[in-house]
Protein backbone atom coordinates (compact mmCIF):
# COMPACT_ATOMS: atom_id res chain seq x y z
CA UNK A 1 0.00 0.00 0.00
CA UNK A 2 3.11 2.26 0.94
CA UNK A 3 4.43 1.67 -2.52
CA UNK A 4 1.21 2.36 -4.32
CA UNK A 5 0.68 5.49 -2.48
CA UNK A 6 4.13 6.66 -3.47
CA UNK A 7 3.50 5.98 -7.08
CA UNK A 8 0.35 7.94 -6.97
CA UNK A 9 1.26 10.78 -4.98
CA UNK A 10 3.49 11.51 -8.28
CA UNK A 11 0.50 11.10 -10.78
CA UNK A 12 -2.11 14.00 -11.69
CA UNK A 13 -5.14 14.23 -9.39
CA UNK A 14 -6.94 13.35 -12.17
CA UNK A 15 -5.99 10.17 -12.76
CA UNK A 16 -5.98 9.26 -9.53
CA UNK A 17 -9.42 9.82 -9.12
CA UNK A 18 -10.00 8.65 -12.63
CA UNK A 19 -8.36 5.44 -11.30
CA UNK A 20 -10.49 5.49 -7.50
CA UNK A 21 -13.73 5.98 -9.13
CA UNK A 22 -12.98 2.89 -11.44
CA UNK A 23 -11.80 0.99 -8.68
CA UNK A 24 -14.84 2.22 -5.76
CA UNK A 25 -17.03 1.09 -8.51
CA UNK A 26 -15.56 -2.66 -8.64
CA UNK A 27 -15.34 -2.89 -4.91
CA UNK A 28 -19.37 -2.12 -5.12
CA UNK A 29 -19.68 -4.77 -7.76
CA UNK A 30 -17.80 -7.65 -6.07
CA UNK A 31 -18.27 -7.18 -2.57
CA UNK A 32 -21.67 -7.56 -0.77
CA UNK A 33 -21.20 -6.37 2.69
CA UNK A 34 -20.07 -3.03 1.11
CA UNK A 35 -22.96 -2.90 -0.95
CA UNK A 36 -25.38 -3.80 1.07
CA UNK A 37 -24.22 -1.07 3.89
CA UNK A 38 -24.17 1.67 1.02
CA UNK A 39 -27.52 0.76 -0.24
CA UNK A 40 -29.47 0.62 3.36
CA UNK A 41 -27.98 4.03 4.23
CA UNK A 42 -29.11 5.68 0.78
CA UNK A 43 -32.43 4.23 1.33
CA UNK A 44 -32.35 5.28 4.69
CA UNK A 45 -31.95 8.98 3.92
CA UNK A 46 -33.73 9.46 1.05
CA UNK A 47 -30.91 9.36 -1.39
CA UNK A 48 -31.85 8.06 -5.04
CA UNK A 49 -30.75 5.03 -5.66
CA UNK A 50 -29.80 6.22 -9.35
CA UNK A 51 -26.91 7.56 -7.00
CA UNK A 52 -25.80 4.19 -6.08
CA UNK A 53 -22.49 3.92 -8.65
CA UNK A 54 -21.86 7.74 -8.35
CA UNK A 55 -21.10 7.30 -4.65
CA UNK A 56 -19.31 4.29 -5.27
CA UNK A 57 -16.77 5.78 -7.50
CA UNK A 58 -16.53 8.57 -4.62
CA UNK A 59 -15.73 6.61 -1.97
CA UNK A 60 -12.76 5.30 -4.55
CA UNK A 61 -11.77 8.82 -5.08
CA UNK A 62 -11.42 9.21 -1.27
CA UNK A 63 -9.05 6.02 -0.64
CA UNK A 64 -6.48 7.01 -3.63
CA UNK A 65 -7.03 10.68 -3.17
CA UNK A 66 -5.20 10.68 0.14
CA UNK A 67 -1.82 9.77 -1.32
CA UNK A 68 -1.59 13.32 -3.04
CA UNK A 69 -2.07 14.85 0.42
CA UNK A 70 -0.48 13.08 2.68
CA UNK A 71 2.86 12.75 0.48
CA UNK A 72 3.19 15.96 -0.52
CA UNK A 73 4.54 18.89 0.66
CA UNK A 74 1.89 21.27 2.73
CA UNK A 75 2.37 24.08 -0.16
CA UNK A 76 2.08 21.19 -3.02
CA UNK A 77 -1.42 19.55 -1.04
CA UNK A 78 -2.86 23.23 -0.81
CA UNK A 79 -2.46 24.52 -4.08
CA UNK A 80 -5.04 21.43 -5.27
CA UNK A 81 -8.06 24.14 -3.35
CA UNK A 82 -9.00 26.15 -6.28
CA UNK A 83 -11.95 27.84 -4.69
CA UNK A 84 -12.87 28.53 -0.65
CA UNK A 85 -16.39 29.46 0.27
CA UNK A 86 -17.10 31.11 3.95
CA UNK A 87 -13.33 32.04 4.72
CA UNK A 88 -14.54 35.42 6.12
CA UNK A 89 -16.14 33.13 9.15
CA UNK A 90 -12.85 31.50 10.23
CA UNK A 91 -11.26 35.42 9.74
CA UNK A 92 -14.29 36.87 12.34
CA UNK A 93 -13.91 33.83 14.74
CA UNK A 94 -9.72 34.50 14.88
CA UNK A 95 -10.36 37.57 15.41
CA UNK A 96 -12.69 36.54 18.33
CA UNK A 97 -9.52 34.74 20.00
CA UNK A 98 -12.11 32.52 21.42
CA UNK A 99 -10.57 29.43 19.01
CA UNK A 100 -12.67 27.54 16.15
CA UNK A 101 -14.18 24.02 16.71
CA UNK A 102 -14.19 22.20 13.06
CA UNK A 103 -16.78 19.71 12.38
CA UNK A 104 -15.64 17.81 9.35
CA UNK A 105 -18.11 15.00 8.53
CA UNK A 106 -17.40 12.03 5.72
CA UNK A 107 -18.14 14.19 3.25
CA UNK A 108 -15.98 14.79 0.47
CA UNK A 109 -12.25 14.97 0.75
CA UNK A 110 -12.26 15.56 4.59
CA UNK A 111 -8.69 15.10 4.76
CA UNK A 112 -8.09 18.41 3.70
CA UNK A 113 -10.10 20.68 5.00
CA UNK A 114 -7.59 20.72 8.53
CA UNK A 115 -4.28 20.54 6.11
CA UNK A 116 -5.38 23.63 4.13
CA UNK A 117 -6.24 25.73 7.89
CA UNK A 118 -2.78 24.57 9.06
CA UNK A 119 -1.25 26.93 6.83
CA UNK A 120 -3.12 30.13 8.64
CA UNK A 121 -3.08 28.91 12.49
CA UNK A 122 -3.10 26.12 14.76
CA UNK A 123 -4.92 23.22 14.95
CA UNK A 124 -5.41 20.22 16.52
CA UNK A 125 -7.36 17.17 15.16
CA UNK A 126 -8.63 13.95 16.97
CA UNK A 127 -6.99 10.78 15.76
CA UNK A 128 -7.94 7.23 15.94
CA UNK A 129 -4.59 4.47 15.67
CA UNK A 130 -5.39 2.60 12.66
CA UNK A 131 -5.24 -1.48 13.14
CA UNK A 132 -2.26 -1.89 10.75
CA UNK A 133 0.89 -0.30 11.64
CA UNK A 134 2.25 0.44 8.28
CA UNK A 135 -1.02 2.44 7.60
CA UNK A 136 -0.19 4.28 10.83
CA UNK A 137 3.10 5.03 9.77
CA UNK A 138 1.63 6.39 6.25
CA UNK A 139 -1.15 8.59 8.36
CA UNK A 140 1.09 9.89 11.21
CA UNK A 141 3.61 11.15 8.17
CA UNK A 142 1.14 12.44 6.11
CA UNK A 143 -0.35 14.62 8.57
CA UNK A 144 2.83 15.62 9.66
CA UNK A 145 2.60 19.23 9.58
CA UNK A 146 4.41 22.24 11.51
CA UNK A 147 1.28 23.83 12.79
CA UNK A 148 -1.54 20.75 12.43
CA UNK A 149 -1.08 18.69 15.52
CA UNK A 150 -2.87 14.85 16.24
CA UNK A 151 -4.73 14.04 19.30
CA UNK A 152 -5.37 10.42 19.97
CA UNK A 153 -8.80 9.50 20.60
CA UNK A 154 -8.57 8.86 24.53
CA UNK A 155 -8.48 11.33 27.89
CA UNK A 156 -5.21 12.76 27.18
CA UNK A 157 -6.64 13.61 23.62
CA UNK A 158 -9.16 15.21 24.84
CA UNK A 159 -7.64 17.22 26.90
CA UNK A 160 -5.14 18.43 24.02
CA UNK A 161 -8.52 19.49 22.43
CA UNK A 162 -9.58 21.44 25.14
CA UNK A 163 -5.85 23.13 25.72
CA UNK A 164 -6.13 24.27 22.51
CA UNK A 165 -9.28 25.99 22.63
CA UNK A 166 -8.14 27.31 25.27
CA UNK A 167 -5.22 29.20 23.63
CA UNK A 168 -8.11 30.29 20.82
CA UNK A 169 -6.56 27.74 18.31
CA UNK A 170 -8.35 25.32 16.34
CA UNK A 171 -9.63 22.23 17.12
CA UNK A 172 -11.22 19.42 14.21
CA UNK A 173 -12.75 15.92 14.26
CA UNK A 174 -15.87 13.58 12.06
CA UNK A 175 -18.60 14.03 14.26
CA UNK A 176 -20.09 11.01 12.14
CA UNK A 177 -17.83 8.57 13.03
CA UNK A 178 -18.81 5.90 15.60
CA UNK A 179 -17.80 6.50 18.63
CA UNK A 180 -16.24 3.85 21.62
CA UNK A 181 -18.65 2.55 24.44
CA UNK A 182 -19.52 5.35 27.01
CA UNK A 183 -18.42 7.84 24.49
CA UNK A 184 -21.46 8.42 22.75
CA UNK A 185 -25.43 8.24 22.72
CA UNK A 186 -28.36 6.75 20.86
CA UNK A 187 -29.78 9.54 18.59
CA UNK A 188 -31.19 9.95 15.19
CA UNK A 189 -29.45 10.05 12.27
CA UNK A 190 -31.05 9.78 8.82
CA UNK A 191 -34.42 8.59 10.62
CA UNK A 192 -32.61 5.70 12.67
CA UNK A 193 -30.62 5.41 15.74
CA UNK A 194 -27.01 5.89 15.74
CA UNK A 195 -24.69 5.49 18.61
CA UNK A 196 -23.39 9.37 18.39
CA UNK A 197 -20.33 10.65 19.97
CA UNK A 198 -21.14 13.49 22.74
CA UNK A 199 -17.50 14.82 22.67
CA UNK A 200 -18.10 17.35 19.65
CA UNK A 201 -21.27 18.67 21.42
CA UNK A 202 -19.14 19.20 24.23
CA UNK A 203 -16.29 21.14 23.04
CA UNK A 204 -19.34 23.77 21.66
CA UNK A 205 -20.21 24.68 24.93
CA UNK A 206 -16.70 25.70 25.57
CA UNK A 207 -17.67 29.41 23.64
CA UNK A 208 -15.27 28.03 20.95
CA UNK A 209 -16.85 29.71 17.46
CA UNK A 210 -18.24 26.22 15.50
CA UNK A 211 -17.93 25.70 12.10
CA UNK A 212 -18.84 22.62 9.72
CA UNK A 213 -16.04 22.35 7.07
CA UNK A 214 -15.69 19.80 3.92
CA UNK A 215 -13.94 19.51 0.74
CA UNK A 216 -15.86 18.76 -2.24
CA UNK A 217 -14.22 17.08 -5.00
CA UNK A 218 -14.67 19.20 -8.25
CA UNK A 219 -15.16 17.36 -11.63
CA UNK A 220 -12.32 15.92 -13.69
CA UNK A 221 -9.61 16.31 -10.93
CA UNK A 222 -9.87 19.67 -11.33
CA UNK A 223 -9.29 19.96 -7.48
CA UNK A 224 -11.21 21.15 -4.48
CA UNK A 225 -13.69 23.38 -3.06
CA UNK A 226 -13.52 24.03 0.59
CA UNK A 227 -16.89 25.13 2.29
CA UNK A 228 -16.36 26.84 6.15
CA UNK A 229 -19.99 27.62 7.56
CA UNK A 230 -21.81 28.38 10.68
CA UNK A 231 -24.44 25.82 11.76
CA UNK A 232 -28.12 26.39 10.02
CA UNK A 233 -29.25 26.90 13.78
CA UNK A 234 -27.56 28.45 16.98
CA UNK A 235 -26.51 24.81 19.00
CA UNK A 236 -28.13 25.41 22.18
CA UNK A 237 -29.08 23.20 25.28
CA UNK A 238 -27.87 20.41 26.88
CA UNK A 239 -24.50 18.45 25.37
CA UNK A 240 -26.86 15.99 24.25
CA UNK A 241 -29.32 18.10 22.90
CA UNK A 242 -26.59 19.85 21.02
CA UNK A 243 -25.36 16.17 19.39
CA UNK A 244 -28.63 15.76 18.25
CA UNK A 245 -28.46 19.42 16.50
CA UNK A 246 -24.90 18.41 15.09
CA UNK A 247 -26.69 15.49 13.67
CA UNK A 248 -29.20 17.22 11.79
CA UNK A 249 -26.57 20.24 10.47
CA UNK A 250 -24.26 17.12 9.10
CA UNK A 251 -27.78 15.90 7.47
CA UNK A 252 -28.47 19.00 5.96
CA UNK A 253 -24.96 19.49 4.91
CA UNK A 254 -24.83 16.11 3.47
CA UNK A 255 -27.95 16.27 0.99
CA UNK A 256 -26.26 19.49 -0.14
CA UNK A 257 -23.74 16.90 -1.76
CA UNK A 258 -25.27 13.07 -1.74
CA UNK A 259 -23.04 11.62 -4.16
CA UNK A 260 -19.85 12.54 -1.84
CA UNK A 261 -20.83 11.02 1.35
CA UNK A 262 -19.36 7.93 2.57
CA UNK A 263 -22.82 6.03 2.59
CA UNK A 264 -20.33 2.92 3.16
CA UNK A 265 -19.19 3.59 6.26
CA UNK A 266 -21.17 1.37 8.50
CA UNK A 267 -22.45 4.54 10.86
CA UNK A 268 -25.21 2.45 12.84
CA UNK A 269 -23.17 -0.03 14.25
CA UNK A 270 -23.22 -1.04 17.45
CA UNK A 271 -19.88 -1.03 19.95
CA UNK A 272 -19.17 -3.79 21.66
CA UNK A 273 -20.46 -3.37 25.41
CA UNK A 274 -22.90 -0.88 24.52
CA UNK A 275 -26.65 -1.04 25.32
CA UNK A 276 -28.89 -1.42 22.05
CA UNK A 277 -30.42 1.27 20.71
CA UNK A 278 -34.14 1.97 21.43
CA UNK A 279 -36.97 0.15 19.89
CA UNK A 280 -38.03 2.06 16.79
Amino acid sequence: MVFLFRLLSRCPLRFVHALGAGLGRLVYLLSPTYRKHQNENMALAGIDPALRFAVAGETGKQMLELSRIWLRTLEETNAQVVDVVGWENIEAAQASGKGIVFLTPHLGCFEITAQFFSAFGEITVLYRQPKQAAVQELILNGRKREHLHLAPADLSGVRSLIKALKKGQAVGMLPDQAPKVGEGVWLKFFGRYAYTMTLAARLTETGATTLLAWGERLPKGRGYRLHFRPPLQVLSGSTIERAAQINGEIEALVRECPAQYLWGYNRYKRPGGAEPPPVE
